[in-house]
């Protein structure tokens, strides 16, 4: 009896030791986190590869974008090399997954910044700015109340998604994974209107005539954000400084004229989207 519950009291030790050293390896995995990437060489950045102009794959199979632009910047400065970058594709609702599973360092999916994210996962500076609208075929949804009895286009795990899940719980909403799936649904008839982020909807409007954003805010305007896993202070710290550097110096301007500008044109002031 005696030496069964000394064995019992010696597992439960063990136990409770591995238990702290996963813990503290853990830990100290996240504060060694910036020398995780140089071991690597090898910046892993998740963006989307459907939303044009910010993430997408062009023809010759290459990501391009405002998101694509800022990320190889960021590579260059923390490991010296534009093209040490691993570009990893993310759908909306997987952003939070792919961090915490350590799939990738950072998001840079056009990834809006809110209280319910902030749980789980730590945003940097902001660089963009951000509202919700309402885009449909020749302008015909106006406001809100043209959008009862009405099914609505969004993304799955998008602000749009929660938005009105949150305030029209009476509207009906067709839920997407994929971006080229809602849009297509939209062409297609499947709804009269989709919400999504305002300057991705500018930029679809002017390579979709016929439709129009006529509802161009919805909400409160919010930011756009770098993120990292929760905890990765040491990455947070290095993001922080570094987006704030390169708005300092002109860079975010320049991303937007090299990706947003041959789209947007004179009809977007680059300040209501960028910090400059």
């Amino acid at each position: 009896m005696k030496i069964s519950k000394a064995f019992s009291v010696f597992a439960l030790i063990l136990a409770t030791g591995l238990l702290i050293s996963a813990c503290s390896t853990s830990d100290q995995k996240d504060k060694d986190s910036i020398a995780s990437i140089k071991q690597r060489d090898v910046l892993r950045v998740g963006v989307f590869s459907d939303k044009p102009p910010f993430g997408f794959v062009n023809a010759q199979g290459q990501y391009e974008g405002f998101d694509v632009y800022i990320s190889k910047r960021l590579a260059k400065d923390l490991l010296g090399d534009e093209t040490k970058i691993e570009f990893i594709p993310v759908e909306a609702a997987a952003r939070v997954e792919f961090l915490k599973s350590g799939k990738v360092d950072v998001i840079m999916a056009n990834f809006t910044k809110t209280k319910e994210r902030e749980e789980v996962v730590d945003f940097a500076t902001p660089y963009m700015k951000v509202s919700l609208g309402v885009i449909s075929k020749n302008g015909e949804i106006k406001n809100i109340d043209e959008l009862k009895d009405k099914p609505l286009i969004v993304n799955k795990g998008t602000t749009a998604d929660f938005y009105f899940s949150k305030n029209y719980p009476d509207i009906e909403l067709l839920k997407y994974d994929q971006n080229t799936e809602a849009f297509l649904a939209l062409k297609n008839g499947r709804s009269d209107a989709l919400a999504h982020d305002n300057t991705l909807l500018f930029a679809w409007a002017k390579e979709n005539p016929g439709f129009v954003v006529a509802i161009p805010t919805l909400g409160d305007e919010e930011v756009i954000a770098p993120a990292v896993k929760k905890g990765d202070k040491e990455l947070l710290d290095w993001l922080n400084q570094e987006i704030t550097t390169l708005t300092k110096e002109g860079f975010m301007k320049q991303a937007y004229e090299a990706t947003l500008a041959p789209i947007y044109g004179t009809d977007v002031n680059p300040d209501s989207v960028i910090f400059q």
